[in-house]
């Protein structure tokens, strides 16, 4: 029998090909929001959860972040890659001179800047829930509009490709991650992410810490920040490195990061996706 996999839908979105990338044979359902995703893997109702973490043109997807930071117990099992084709989506017979609004969720409208500036002056922009959620929005809409989304959407809703690849950047694409109770065992090629913050202030606190991995060998993958939610100017500081958290080397890092931090939270350690351009 085949395991239910939840993923942000609903279906047609990048997500839901994410999760059909990672598990073809899974049972997939569909979730309206990123913390009702995980909230399903918690309660049992799913085995796991695919939902998008960073974007490659426009960075972190703050709602997977803050969750995992304040929200949910749960791991990351595995990371994903999808490459992203926007497409421009109308109603059959629909002329793109004519388009006078456009749907899209945020990050794929961001995406799009240089193609919507170009082609709709005129028109406005809508923000949607999701991609997919959007063409559901296109057909509805009492004018003419259009929406942005991928080809799957596309097809699941009846609708007409007008322009294919109108994101920014051809080498666009979204990470997404497996969310699970648990995280992955070691593979020998891993990825390890956390978070930590500072209960005070110094000169040289970040460098410090960041030197636990470097001194030790260990690449630094990613660093970012996000707002403590306590007082203005205090971040929470989220890092990947690459290795396993049971390996001996890994384990003294992380002991001796645990050490100087007033905070730290273990996301997990899984399987390091591995580009075929490398």
């Amino acid at each position: 029998m085949s395991k239910p996999l939840g993923f942000l839908g609903p279906e047609g979105t990048y997500t839901e090909q994410a999760a059909l990338n990672y598990n073809s044979d899974a049972k997939l359902v569909s979730y309206p929001s990123i913390p009702a995703v995980a909230s399903a893997v918690e309660s049992g109702e799913v085995d796991e959860g695919v939902v998008p973490i960073e974007n490659s043109l426009e960075g972190a997807v703050t709602y997977t972040l803050d969750l995992l930071i304040h929200d949910s117990a749960l791991s990351i099992r595995k990371e994903l890659v999808l490459p992203i084709e926007h497409c421009l989506i109308v109603r059959p017979g629909t002329k793109i001179e004519d388009v006078e609004l456009v749907y899209s969720h945020p990050q794929a409208l961001a995406q799009c800047r240089t193609f919507l500036a170009e082609r709709f002056q005129d028109a406005s922009v809508m923000a949607s829930l999701s991609t997919a959620a959007s063409v559901q929005e296109m057909q509805k809409s009492d004018v003419v509009a259009a929406a942005i989304a991928n080809r799957r959407a596309a097809t699941l809703n009846e609708a007409h490709i007008l322009v294919e690849g109108i994101q920014d950047d051809g080498s666009n694409q979204t990470r997404f991650v497996v969310l699970a109770p648990t995280d992955h065992n070691p593979t020998g090629s891993d990825k390890t992410s956390m978070c930590f913050d500072f209960e005070g202030d110094a000169p040289g606190i970040l460098y410090t810490v960041l030197g636990e991995f470097a001194h030790r060998g260990i690449n630094l993958t990613k660093i970012e920040s996000r707002p403590t939610r306590d007082n203005l100017g205090r971040y929470i500081f989220l890092v990947d490195v690459e290795g396993h958290r049971d390996e001996e080397t890994m384990k003294e890092a992380l002991d001796a990061v645990r050490g100087q931090v007033s905070m730290f939270k273990m996301f997990g350690s899984y399987p390091r996706h591995v580009s075929s351009a490398v």
